[in-house]
This record gives structure tokens, C-alpha cells and sequence, in this order.
């Protein structure tokens, strides 16, 4: 969606109407809140897409770990040289058919077949390899790493030959003496050697066979927190060295075994989001069919773990499995919502309904037991020698991802076929169609409707406000609504205030209208926020959640006004009317203005309230997008008496481009104050460019 300048926009539409002079006044009937708030209806939506994973919430640092990223060179990987006399050389030794007998020997297993070699000739010093990390290896002080890698050592000569194999037919290499065993030194350090931030060695014992080796890399309580810096293994001795699965895990999340980065899953958690859809979006059906989401490949130790071919333009380690998304998930305290591959993917082959699909339809049953099996079942057991005996819980499957872009309208009958295998399996479970009728009716669902449909927007702020009021005028026999996506896409890496205003309109709207939306997740989530020497951007897409680097990590102002939204939700729909609501002109397009249409105009003024039942909490939240500070009256209906206090949390600025960054993390941030003299009808003037929620304690 093409954007016009924020100045533009400023000036074309903040443009306040002069019809509605009058005081704004929103009314409350809470005697009738009988409308339930879907319990599940703010949750994650999560796909590797930015560096979500590798190089974000998954913790491990060393990138290209089983240096698959490339088939040509060891991409993140570099010959260090003490002295400028050694002489060695590293090269990528490829799992490929044309590589040579003598190095597919060199494969670790099935799974990870390349390698890379370092061959010392002469060692003058300490000479090694090192990787860079995600943009950098991040160092802290008195933290402890837990390094790992497979390594051998050789000489280098003509391997012994199978009486079948036919001869070589280039000369044999020269032999390299073979002084490889004894201590190789690991350490993170400065990218320029000169500062040693954590060393430690590791006994290397002479044999032809692969060896996995361990040691912790311990910093000093007076290091300086930084990200320039590299992990190195080096040696001071000739020889040939291999080396695979090169892992860096710094402490995690809960010190969970190829866990997740501490302060982004913390910042997930303080959330309080009520589901997690994993594995995507995109990533789920791959470019190609065989580049769909192999969740089995995915399960059990990481050196059986093969990786694949992402959609957005990077390799996926799959550290990340089906496993860690359902941990990831339980860690929240939230339930996952599964998306099984369906039998199409993004480059538009697709496999039709029938005899080809059954495998796929096997697959995701045999997907859905791991998840929810117990011990006496196959995969149940699986996920138990796995460590996670216990079921997980699970309500929702997806069958597919955004099936409307398949345009051989295959879709009905392969959702048909998933969703009677599964209900016929699991009759408690609910599938989730990807093509809603309300947006695609000819593609959508025949026959029998979808009990839930997912439906994806991508906005900017003036569509947002437009549309906040949408979900008002569905139809309630109509099947249910995950919003499966959605976000207002304005401000980059992460969004700004004026993106989080409109977010928080359309929040309003999903509220206002609860019992229909029973879910709803925005979309990207996580991003890797570095560039490269070159510019070059670990990013693929703008107006994200939650920024970070190899170091530190912030939430946008879109993420607080999440979070606010989540945490202050009450169990109950309070009606809401309202009157005055001034309006602004939206911008019109060049094709608008060429047409010679009106602008439209748009409210200025957005709201919701909920309540807790239990307790008589009426959480009111109020939307300003002007810049302008506007009175209000609010008129709190069918209650008996009202607290004189209520608490007023808001997130606001001066500047609807204001917002937060790697380097200004806190710039936007919520803040809270006490509002005296609230009475059954009470005036407050809400600041401009502000989300404000009001928790009002009331008794009926």
C-alpha cells in the first residue's frame, strides 16, 4: 500500500469539522453488559520473517551454525590469522552430489552433511575461524556462555578408497603433518582480536571421527555491555580441522534447553496474550511445496535438525520446532492455535483435493496428536521422549494460510477434506478457514460454512479509522472472526505514535464487538532492527511490534498500546453510544482526486468499554488522534454508586511521528495518573495524539 507523507497527510486531514461544535459525550449501559468478551481475544501471531527467530527470540548467537546458509561460501564465517605469515585457508565443504567421495565422508549425519574445513600449513600464532553472529555477538558482564561445537582433526592425504569406487582422477592432495590434537582455544573477543572478552579450550583427541566438545565462556563483572564483537576457535598447530553445529547459547528464558532470548520473551509475556498461531504466515507454506513448514524434521535434538528454505529470503535453522513454538506458547501462559500446511504454497502450485492430498491430511493429523496426544499414542510418546509428557492444550487448527491467493479456487474442496479427517479424529477441535466470506465470498467455503474465518488487514492510519466501526454491522449468524493479522503500517523498523492511534482505534472496534471477534493478533511481531556494513537490512518489512538488536530490544508504541489493551480487559461488553464525535477529511488518492471525489470524513474520537463482572471494573478506553486536547463527557448509566478516583493510563505524544528506537527506547511509553471528582456523568479532556483508558470502580 503506497503511503503519502505523514506532512501531507497532517494537512489534508486534521482538519476538524466545524458541524460538531458541541461536547463529545459517550454513554455507558452497563445495566445492559450481558455480552460475553471472548476469552481468548488478544493473542501472538508469529512467523520467521525479520530475523523473528534466528537472530531474534531464538537464543542462539552463531549464525550459520551447520553452514547450510549458502552452498557456495561459509556465509558469517571468517579465517583468523594471528601473523600474517600462517598459512591457512577455510572452505565450505557443501552437501552436494558433485562434491567428491572423499569429503561427503566428512558429513556429521543425514541431517548435516556440510562442514567447514580449515586447513594450516604453516602456524605462525594462533590461527582459527569466527563467526559474526547475528550482526554481532553480544557481550555482558558477568554472564556465562555455553559454547558447543563438533570438530576432528586430520592430515591431509588421499582418503583409503572402497574397492567399487572408481580411482581419482586429480593428483593426490600432499600430506600436511597431523599435529591436531591437543588444546583448542574458544573465545568471544573484540571483532579486531585485541580485547578477550571470555576464553576457554577444549582437549582435542586424535581421531577421524566427529566429536562434539563443550566448555562455558565466562565474562568479567567489569565488562562493557557491546555487540562488536566475534567467537573464535583457534589452534596453534598444522593440520586439517573440521567443524559442525557450531553453537553460542547465552543464558535464556527460564534456562530452558535451546530456549529463547530472556528479555524478548519477557517482553512477550508481559503481554498476557491468550494464544500464540504459529508456525505463520508465509513461513508455514514455504515458496515452494517442498519448503513447507517440516515440522517433523523440527522435533528432537538440533543435530538432526536439517533446516529449510524460508520465505523471506533467508535460510530457517528450525532451532526453532514445533516443540519450542508449543513452549514458547506454555511460557506465556497462552494456548497455541496450530496452522497445518494445506497443499499450497506462495508459488502458487497447489495439490488438489483427493488421493494426492491424504498424506498432507495424515500429516497434520499425526502433527495435531504430537500436540495434544497422550503417551499411548505414537507421537504422544514422541513428545514425551521429547521431555513434555504432559498434552498441551489446543481448541483451533488453521488449515492453510491466506488460501485466497490461490487463484485455482482449490481451496474448498481441501478444506472440506482437512476439516472431516480432523473433526471425524477430534471432534472438539475447531477449524479455521483462511479465505472468509466476508471478504472473498466466491472463494470462500461452500456448502456448510466455516465455524471461524480468518481475516488479514494491512492499513495505514486513515483506513484504520475509517473502518473501526466495520465489525459493528456483521452479521452475528455468520460464522466467528479471527483476525489473524492486522496492523496499521506506518513508521519503520517499528511503528510510530500515529500508527499505534490507529491500532488503537481499530482495537476499539474489535472490542466494541467481542462476542463476534473471538481472536485477534497483530502482525509482524518481532524484528531485527541492525544493517550491515553496507547498509544491507536484517529486515524485511516495515511497522513492527518489537525492535532489537544483538544486545537490546524496545517496544514500539504500537506494543504498549497492546499490552494496555490486554491487560486492562474486562469479561463483559458495556453498550456504548455516543454523540458530537467530530470528524476530519481524509486525504484523497491521486485516482480520488482525479475522479473529482469528496474526501471522506472520518471520526476523530474512538471508544470501547468492558467490564468485570466480578469486581464492577468498567475499563473505558478513548482514542484522540487529533492535535488537539478534547473534552469529553462520559455518562456512566444503570450503576448504583461510582468510585470518586479512577486510574487514566495513556499512551500519547506530541508528534504523531514521534516513536521509540534502538537508541531512544523509552521515548513513548505509558504513563499513569489518578483522575479525582468521577461521578455517574464526569467531563475529562484527553490529551492529544493519546490512547487513554480509564478503570472506573463502580457497584450496581
Amino acid at each position: 500500500m503506497k503511503k503519502l507523507p505523514l506532512l501531507l497527510l497532517i494537512a489534508a486531514g486534521f482538519i476538524i469539522n466545524p458541524a460538531f461544535s458541541q461536547t463529545p459525550v459517550i454513554n455507558l449501559n452497563i445495566a445492559q453488559a450481558n455480552k460475553d468478551v471472548s476469552p481468548m481475544l488478544y493473542g501472538l501471531m508469529t512467523e520467521e520473517i525479520n530475523h523473528s527467530y534466528d537472530g531474534g527470540l531464538y537464543a542462539e548467537l552463531i549464525r550459520n551454525r551447520v553452514f547450510k546458509d549458502s552452498k557456495t561460501e561459509p556465509e558469517g564465517w571468517s579465517l583468523v590469522k594471528e601473523n600474517a605469515s600462517s598459512e591457512a585457508v577455510i572452505k565450505l565443504i557443501a552437501a552436494e552430489e558433485h562434491v567428491p567421495n572423499d569429503e561427503r565422508r566428512n558429513a556429521l549425519n543425514g541431517a548435516l552433511q556440510a562442514c567447514l574445513r580449515l586447513t594450516v600449513e604453516k602456524a605462525d600464532g594462533r590461527v582459527g575461524v569466527a563467526n559474526e553472529g547475528y550482526w554481532g555477538i553480544p557481550v555482558k558482564p558477568s554472564t556465562t556462555y555455553k559454547a558447543s561445537f563438533y570438530i576432528k582433526g586430520t592430515d591431509r592425504r588421499e582418503p583409503p578408497r572402497w574397492p567399487w569406487e572408481p580411482k581419482p582422477t586429480k593428483p593426490p592432495l600432499p600430506v600436511i603433518e597431523n599435529n591436531t590434537p591437543g588444546p583448542i582455544t574458544v573465545s568471544i573477543e573484540s571483532n579486531d582480536g585485541k580485547t578477550v572478552y571470555a576464553k576457554g579450550t577444549i582437549n582435542l583427541e586424535k581421531s577421524i571421527y566427529w566429536k562434539q566438545y563443550e566448555v562455558n565462556l565466562t565474562t568479567a563483572a567489569d565488562v562493557k555491555p557491546t555487540k562488536e564483537a566475534r567467537f573464535v576457535i583457534s589452534t596453534d598447530r598444522v593440520g586439517v580441522y573440521y567443524f559442525n553445529l557450531v553453537s553460542l547459547f547465552p543464558p535464556t528464558y527460564k534456562d530452558q534447553s535451546n530456549g529463547f532470548r530472556p528479555d524478548l520473551m519477557q517482553m512477550l509475556v508481559d503481554m498476557k496474550p491468550k494464544f500464540l498461531r504459529f508456525p505463520g504466515g508465509n513461513f508455514l507454506e514455504g515458496p515452494k511445496i517442498t519448503d513447507a513448514f517440516p515440522w517433523k524434521e523440527t522435533l528432537g535434538p538440533i543435530a538432526n535438525r536439517p533446516g529449510h528454505n524460508g520465505s523471506w529470503g533467508y535460510r530457517a535453522s528450525d532451532g526453532m520446532g514445533l516443540l519450542e513454538f508449543l513452549l514458547w506458547a506454555e511460557n506465556m501462559g497462552a494456548e497455541p492455535v496450530l496452522g497445518v500446511y494445506a497443499g499450497y504454497s506462495l508459488d502458487g502450485d497447489h495439490i488438489d483435493a483427493g488421493p494426492l492430498l491424504k498424506p498432507y491430511v495424515d500429516d497434520a493429523l499425526d502433527e495435531i496428536e504430537y500436540v495434544i496426544g497422550d503417551t499411548s499414542t505414537y507421537w504422544g510418546a514422541k513428545r514425551a521422549r521429547d521431555g513434555h509428557p504432559d498434552p498441551f492444550k489446543l481448541q483451533y487448527v488453521e488449515i492453510g494460510n491466506e488460501d485466497w491467493f490461490d487463484r485455482s479456487n482449490s481451496y474448498d474442496g481441501r478444506f472440506k477434506q482437512f476439516r472431516e479427517a480432523i473433526e471425524a479424529k477430534y471432534p472438539n477441535i475447531t477449524c479455521i478457514s483462511t479465505i472468509p466470506k466476508t471478504q472473498y465470498p466466491a472463494m470462500s467455503v461452500k456448502g456448510k460454512d466455516a465455524d471461524v474465518v480468518d481475516e488479514h488487514y494491512y492499513r495505514n492510519s486513515w483506513d484504520m479509522w475509517e473502518n473501526a466501526s466495520q465489525y459493528d454491522s456483521y452479521d452475528r449468524n455468520g460464522p466467528k472472526i479471527f483476525v489473524g493479522e492486522w496492523a496499521t503500517r506506518e513508521g519503520k523498523p517499528t511503528t510510530n505514535l500515529n500508527a499505534a492511534l490507529g491500532d488503537a482505534a481499530w482495537m476499539t472496534g474489535m472490542e466494541r464487538n467481542a462476542d463476534l471477534i473471538i481472536m485477534s493478533c497483530y502482525a509482524p511481531l518481532l524484528v531485527n532492527v541492525s544493517t550491515d556494513a553496507n547498509g544491507k537490512r536484517a529486515w524485511q518489512w516495515d511497522s513492527d511490534l518489537i525492535g532489537y538488536d544483538a544486545l537490546n530490544s524496545y517496544g514500539s508504541p504500537s506494543y504498549y498500546v497492546q499490552k494496555l489493551f490486554s491487560h486492562y480487559l474486562g469479561n463483559k461488553i458495556v453498550p456504548a453510544t455516543a454523540t458530537n464525535i467530530p470528524t476530519q477529511k481524509a486525504p484523497l488518492s491521486k485516482k480520488d482526486s482525479a475522479e473529482g471525489k469528496a474526501p471522506k470524513l472520518v471520526p476523530t474520537i474512538f471508544y470501547s468499554a468492558t467490564m468485570n463482572d466480578a469486581t464492577g471494573t468498567i475499563y473505558l478506553k478513548i482514542v484522540n488522534t487529533t492535535a488537539n486536547k478534547q473534552a469529553v463527557k462520559i455518562n456512566l448509566d444503570g450503576i448504583s454508586t461510582v468510585a470518586p478516583e479512577a486510574n487514566l493510563v495513556m499512551v500519547k505524544g506530541d508528534h504523531p511521528e514521534e516513536t521509540n528506537s534502538i537508541t531512544d527506547r523509552e521515548k513513548i511509553i505509558p504513563v499513569t495518573e489518578t483522575i479525582k471528582g468521577i461521578k455517574k456523568s464526569f467531563s475529562p479532556k484527553l490529551a492529544p495524539y493519546s490512547v487513554n483508558i480509564f478503570e472506573i470502580k463502580t457497584s450496581k
